[in-house]
C-alpha cells in the first residue's frame, strides 16, 4: 500500500491534490502516478538482473490502458496477453510481436488464426490447442503451459496452477506434448506454469520453480530438447491492507533464481507480474454523494459501485480508503461505503473508521489499478469511468468517461418493431 503526501490535510497524488483532480475531471475517476508505474516495472526487473537474463511480461490483463502499456513498452517491458483482443492493444501501444506472449485457454480456431496472423509467440494450453495451431501454421514461436499440481492465491477464484484447474497441460501429458510437437514441426523455445494470483510467499515460487527444472530437464533427456525460457508466470501480490508486509522481490529472485542456473538448460528466467507493477500506482477517487444512518449502520454513500471496482463485491477484497479532502484526520465514525447500484452487495469497503464525512467530500480507493477498470462494468446503464495520468503535477485524460450514446451505440432496433 502506497503512502501518499498529506498537504495541509489533502491527499496528494503525482503532485496535485485529489480533490482538485476531482473537481477538474468529475468523478468517479481511476487516477494513475506515471512515475509510481515506471518504479514498480524497474524494481522487479533489477531484483532478478544480478543474478541471470530476466524478460518481465506484464500481465496486461491488469491493466490495458494505452497510456500505460505505453509507459511500460518505453520500459522494454514483454507482455503476457491472454486474448487476442489484449495482443491488438499491446501492438497498438507500441509493442512489436516478438515481445508479445499469448497464453490463452480454451482457444477457438477463430482466435487461433487471429493471433498466428499477428507473428506473437504463443504459449499452447492443451493438447488439442496443439493440434489445431499445427493446422493453421506450424511457423510459429510456441512454449507450452503446464499444469504444475502447484496452486496459490487470494482467492479460490484466481487459484491456476492446481490439478483441479482448467489451465494447462496435465503435468503428466508434458512430455507427450513436446514430443508431439516436434513430429508437427514446432520448434518450442520454453515452458510456462502460473500458480495464481495475489501471493505473498517466496515458497510457492521455489516449489513451481522446482518442478519446471525437473520437466525441462526430462525434456531434454528423453527428447533432446534444450528449452531456452523458463516461465514461472505472475502472482505476486502487494499489501492491501495497511499491516500488511510487502513481498520480499529480493528474496523471491534470489530463490528462484538459484534453483534455475546450472541446473536446467534455461538461460532466461521470465516473470509475469501485473498486479505488483500497477496495482498501487492507481487511486479510484469517488464523491459522497449520501450520508444515512439506519441504527445499526453509518452508510457513506458514493458514486462509484461494483459496476466501477468490482473486487470488493466479487472477491470480498480489501481495499483501503481515505477521506482525500480531510486526509490525516483521526477516525471519528465507522462507515460502510456504498455505490449507487441496486444490489445489497454494491460495497466498496465496509466497517471503515473514518473521519466524520459529509456530502461533497472525495473518498480515495487505494490500489485500484489492477483489475480496477479491465474488470468495471456497464451494469445499471451506468458508464465506465475517465481515467487520468498524473505526473509531476501534471494531469491529462488517458480515457474519457462512457456516454450513454457509448453504450446504445451498438444496439439495433428490429424496424418491425418501430411499427
Amino acid at each position: 500500500m502506497r503512502n501518499f503526501r498529506n498537504e495541509e490535510g489533502n491527499m496528494v497524488i503525482g503532485g496535485l491534490r485529489a480533490a482538485d483532480i476531482a473537481a477538474r475531471f468529475g468523478t468517479p475517476v481511476y487516477v494513475t502516478d506515471e512515475s509510481a508505474v515506471r518504479e514498480n516495472y524497474r524494481r522487479i526487473r533489477d531484483a532478478f538482473k544480478p543474478h541471470m537474463p530476466v524478460r518481465v511480461h506484464f500481465a496486461c490483463k491488469a491493466n490495458t490502458a494505452l497510456a500505460i502499456l505505453r509507459i511500460l513498452e518505453q520500459e522494454g517491458s514483454h507482455i503476457d496477453a491472454v486474448s487476442i483482443g489484449e495482443v491488438d492493444a499491446c501492438l497498438r501501444a507500441g509493442f512489436p510481436p516478438h515481445r508479445i506472449l499469448y497464453t490463452g485457454v480454451n482457444v477457438s480456431d477463430r482466435e487461433l488464426k487471429q493471433i498466428v496472423a499477428r507473428g506473437v509467440n504463443v504459449n499452447v494450453d492443451s493438447l488439442s490447442e496443439l493440434e489445431r495451431l499445427a493446422r493453421i501454421s506450424t511457423e510459429v514461436n510456441i512454449s507450452f503451459r503446464v499444469n504444475p499440481q502447484v496452486g496459490a492465491g487470494h482467492h479460490s477464484h484466481v487459484v491456476t496452477g492446481a490439478k483441479s484447474t482448467k489451465f494447462g497441460v496435465p503435468k503428466d501429458l508434458i512430455i507427450r506434448a513436446y514430443d508431439r510437437a516436434l513430429e508437427l514441426g514446432f520448434m518450442p523455445f520454453g515452458l510456462h506454469a502460473h500458480i495464481g494470483a495475489g501471493v505473498q510467499d517466496v515458497a510457492p515460487f521455489v516449489e513451481v520453480t522446482e518442478v519446471l527444472v525437473g520437466i525441462m530437464n526430462e525434456v531434454e533427456s528423453r527428447l533432446g530438447l534444450k528449452l531456452e525460457v523458463l516461465d514461472i508466470g505472475g502472482g505476486v501480490g502487494i499489501p492491501y491492507r495497511p499491516e500488511d508486509k510487502a513481498m520480499d522481490v529480493e528474496a523471491y529472485a534470489r530463490e528462484v533464481t538459484s534453483r534455475i542456473k546450472g541446473r536446467c538448460s534455461a538461460k532466461t528466467v521470465a516473470i509475469e507480474p501485473g498486479r505488483y507493477i500497477i496495482a498501487d500506482t492507481t487511486v479510484l477517487l469517488t464523491t459522497v454523494v449520501d450520508v444515512k444512518e439506519t441504527g445499526d449502520k453509518r452508510f457513506c454513500g458514493v458514486d462509484a459501485g461494483f459496476n466501477t471496482l468490482v473486487r470488493p463485491a466479487f472477491y470480498g477484497s480489501y481495499h483501503h480508503v481515505a477521506v482525500a479532502n480531510k486526509f490525516g484526520r483521526p477516525g471519528e465514525f465507522t462507515y460502510d461505503v456504498v455505490g449507487p447500484i441496486c444490489e445489497s452487495g454494491d460495497f466498496i469497503a465496509k466497517d471503515r473508521l473514518l473521519p466524520r464525512v459529509e456530502e461533497g467530500d472525495v473518498i480515495a480507493v487505494y490500489d485500484a489499478g489492477a483489475y480496477g477498470f479491465t474488470m468495471s462494468s456497464s451494469y445499471n446503464m451506468r458508464g465506465r469511468p475517465r481515467e487520468v495520468l498524473v505526473k509531476d503535477g501534471l494531469a491529462s485524460v488517458i480515457r474519457e468517461e462512457e456516454s450513454l450514446d457509448d453504450l446504445l451505440r451498438l444496439e439495433r432496433i428490429p424496424t418491425r418493431l418501430m411499427i
